[in-house]
């Protein structure tokens, strides 16, 4: 249903479009506090971009989280979808096959967009994750490179964020080289989103194809660079 929703409002709404995939890290160790950051930051993403006027009608969201790996929305407007779902921790973690499935859906809504006539921006890639990947170890390389030509093509923008002292930094490193991944000041998962919506504001008032840089300074707000 909420792909047929989706389509419709490709129709309806011929905004042009920012495709976000937000690739979640829900395995077992992010139960508790983590899991409650989280939640309460992905909330506070889709509120902000409710409240602006361009932004709400711009921005298409998809959630993907592992483990196990699911999609847990398609990709909405928050006009049409205003509320995100609630996650639960369970699981391993599986990075390289979430991340092929979030790529994989960001290329099919690529070619809805070309199929339906409109323009869209460099879509984006967050991806958060408090552990050590555990799938298959083929699968993650594959989707590294994939991102790494992606985003050398000027098709993708990532953001690997690691959370806790636990997080892989070195694997979040190679889906973002040559500049080093982010780490999350605590569980500041709110100043992230905050500083996210922030970022869709500015890149959805733009034209497309237009370079619209990354507000560096207001990195500092969530990030730690000491890693």
């Amino acid at each position: 249903m909420s792909s047929l929703i989706s389509l419709d409002d490709l129709v309806d709404n011929p905004t042009s479009r920012v495709a976000i995939s937000l690739c979640l890290d829900a395995s077992v160790s992010m139960s508790g506090a983590p899991m409650q950051e989280l939640n309460s930051g992905v909330a506070s993403f889709y509120e902000a971009i409710n409240h602006d006027e361009i932004a709400k009608f711009s921005a298409e969201i998809s959630i993907v989280t592992f483990g196990p790996v699911q999609k847990e929305t398609d990709f909405q407007t928050v006009a049409s979808q205003p509320h995100p779902p609630v996650l639960a921790a369970n699981g391993n973690t599986p990075l390289g096959e979430a991340v092929k499935l979030s790529l994989d859906l960001l290329d099919e809504r690529k070619q809805a967009y070309k199929d339906n006539g409109i323009d869209y921006y460099q879509p984006w890639l967050v991806l958060m994750t408090d552990g050590q990947p555990n799938g298959s170890a083929a699968v993650l390389d594959a989707q590294i490179a994939r991102v790494a030509k992606l985003a050398a093509d000027r098709k993708l923008v990532v953001f690997p964020i690691g959370i806790g002292d636990e997080a892989d930094m070195s694997t979040l490193n190679r889906f973002s080289a040559p500049r080093p991944a982010f780490k999350l000041q605590g569980l500041n998962f709110q100043s992230f989103f905050s500083w996210l919506s922030a970022s869709v504001s500015r890149v959805s008032q733009s034209t497309p194809g237009d370079g619209v840089p990354i507000d560096v300074d207001g990195v500092t707000s969530w990030a730690d660079f000491k890693f």
